[in-house]
């Protein structure tokens, strides 16, 4: 185990050293995962665990842990392993969790309404603040959770008057490209989308993609072999 410094900061500023050894996607992703753990731990009532109990229990990669830590600072105390509150707080900071970021989703179908009612974005750092639609029948509703469904043409005005820094894409494939192009000059740089479609992106805008028939053929891949077998 690395000597590091526990509860205190870094010894160097962890978004400092992420740009400049150009962290991926994959590292995030994974250092999402590791928050994930570590709140299960903190619930459990563990304080300090190691890198190895962490990935034994949780079924990840020590090694990997401590690569993708490292590039963030020291955590570690010889001796006593990675003190879990100081860590989560840490991980917080680095994932830019330690302010409320706003949302707004584009599409007030099934699965816009879905997600504007998931309780674990509130709870996790995301508000949504609104579905938008250009359906008439819809604009006006407000989803059980409370979320409001509004005309499209309103979401450059409630993008900025609410800060809204993130935006979902739940419409269909054909008109996806277009409610992307309208949430970039809406000012919102940062986009998930959900439509099953590749869109282009102008440079300075953050674009993620969730396609659930991806993940779909991956089960079927992953079934056939084991039927194989």
């Amino acid at each position: 185990m690395k000597r590091g410094t526990g509860g205190r900061r870094p010894k160097r500023d962890g978004a400092a050293r992420a740009r400049s050894a150009g962290i991926s996607d994959l590292t995030a992703q994974r250092l999402s995962i590791y928050l994930r753990c570590l709140d299960d731990l903190q619930k459990a009532g563990l304080e300090t665990i190691s890198s190895q109990a962490l990935a034994d229990r949780f079924h990840l990669n020590s090694a990997q842990i401590r690569k993708d830590l490292a590039y963030f600072g020291e955590f570690g105390v010889r001796g006593v392993g990675y003190v879990v509150a100081d860590l989560k707080r840490q991980l917080v900071q680095i994932l830019g969790l330690t302010r409320n970021r706003r949302v707004v989703i584009v599409g007030a179908g099934n699965l816009g309404m879905a997600l504007a009612d998931y309780g674990g974005f509130n709870r996790e750092g995301f508000s949504i603040v609104a579905l938008f639609d250009n359906d008439p029948r819809k604009v006006g509703v407000v989803s059980r959770g409370g979320v409001p469904v509004m005309d499209i043409g309103r979401l450059p005005a409630v993008a900025k008057s609410e800060k809204v820094s993130i935006a979902v894409v739940a419409v269909p494939a054909g008109a996806a490209q277009k409610v992307l192009d309208l949430v970039v000059e809406a000012g919102i740089r940062a986009v998930l989308n959900f439509a099953p479609v590749r869109l282009a992106a102008r440079a300075g805008i953050t674009l993620k993609a969730v396609d659930l028939k991806i993940q779909l053929e991956n089960l079927a891949f992953h079934l056939a072999r084991a039927e194989g077998s």
